[in-house]
């Protein structure tokens, strides 16, 4: 009984030892937030770290504020060129965390520690926009007159001459017509002037006869029928004239000159699937090379090519298809790090909060 009660007292020692050492451990960590700024570490790549003359901004630079602000700790940044100065930083403890597009995979899980994820992202293809295409007004301007715009509108004045005739014959002898007791020119015009109404959807009145009533049931419907098809082929003549690199998905590359990231999950992919692509130290050097047709498409995280194409690329690159390989981001930490629980609930509580909403949409909602 004695070497029982002896062996438990030990076991209770041991479990008392422990949840003190917990508790300084974590103690020791608080002080330390709170003393020490922390390292962090990041890179330019819009829109997730956008850099302004010496001011950084963007989507994690944010995030990160609001989790230190949570957590209470002071940090001081420091730029790296790209992920994986990011990941020798953390690595080598010169940095004690690193925050921008760092994709979680299985391979860095085996080497480092991730937050809870903070962006669900992929990759995704741009493209040129081929050709000596105009944008702005010169874009509108250039559609309004282009052989295909000219053939509707010739086809929707035809039919706005023949519902035009067809109205003013059912609506000439009823005294309170659209066109009664006037001339043919008088009435022909009025006439005219209804059936691009209904057309347009914005006709005011309707005939009075009950043939003209059933041709106007007609009409609208055939109105609405050909507002459809005008919009439809309109959209699809843009779209053919955006996707004229013939690229519309990772499918379509093999064959095309393609650049990527080094270093990055995309090259990875591309070298997977046997893509050949020439791999640049940024994303940068890939934009200049496809808009100075030195490359055919760039394959990359899908946010970071969304926000160019609508941003400084906007008019002269395309996303071409759906983003595939679809993949998490994360706050990189060293293997161990005391720093991913204070870290991770502050995330959580910036999501229920929501904080974390306004911040995605500030830098994504126009995406």
């Amino acid at each position: 009984m004695g070497n029982g009660s002896g062996l438990m007292s030990g076991r209770f020692r041991c479990w008392m030892l422990a949840v003190v050492w917990v508790w300084l451990s974590e103690a020791h960590l608080a002080a330390q937030v709170k003393e020490e700024p922390l390292r962090v570490s990041t890179r330019v790549v819009a829109p997730f770290v956008v850099q302004d003359g010496d001011r950084l901004s963007g989507f994690s630079i944010d995030l990160w504020a609001e989790i230190a602000r949570g957590m209470g700790a002071e940090y001081a940044l420091n730029k790296r060129d790209s992920v994986k100065d990011l990941l020798g930083a953390v690595g080598s403890g010169a940095a004690d965390l690193a925050i921008a597009a760092i994709s979680i995979t299985s391979e860095r899980e085996k080497l480092y520690d991730f937050s809870q994820p903070i962006y669900e992202g992929g990759l995704q293809v741009l493209t040129r926009v081929e050709g000596d295409s105009p944008s702005g007004v010169a874009a509108v301007l250039h559609d309004l007159f282009s052989p295909q715009f000219l053939q509707l509108l010739g086809v929707a004045l035809l039919l706005i001459l023949v519902a035009t005739h067809i109205i003013w014959l059912a609506e000439r002898r009823h005294p309170d017509g659209i066109v009664g007791g006037v001339g043919y020119f008088k009435g022909i015009w009025r006439a005219a002037w209804w059936a691009a109404s209904c057309l347009a959807t914005q006709a005011e009145e309707m005939p009075r006869s009950a043939v003209g009533r059933w041709i106007a049931i007609a009409w609208m419907f055939g109105s609405v029928v050909f507002v459809a098809y005008f919009t439809a082929a309109v959209t699809a003549q843009q779209t053919v004239q955006q996707l004229r690199s013939g690229i519309r998905g990772p499918e379509d590359l093999p064959g095309k000159r393609v650049c990527t990231v080094a270093g990055s999950t995309s090259e990875t992919y591309l070298k997977g699937h046997r893509i050949k692509a020439a791999a640049f130290r940024s994303v940068e050097e890939c934009f200049a090379a496809l808009i100075d047709k030195r490359a055919d498409a760039v394959v990359y995280d899908s946010p970071v090519l969304l926000y160019f194409a609508s941003h400084e690329g906007r008019g002269q690159v395309v996303p071409a298809g759906q983003v595939f390989r679809h993949e998490n981001y994360g706050i990189l930490l060293s293997r161990g790090s005391p720093l991913r629980k204070p870290v991770n609930e502050a995330l959580l509580k910036l999501r229920e909060n929501g904080v974390y909403e306004e911040i995605h949409g500030k830098w994504f909602a126009t995406n």
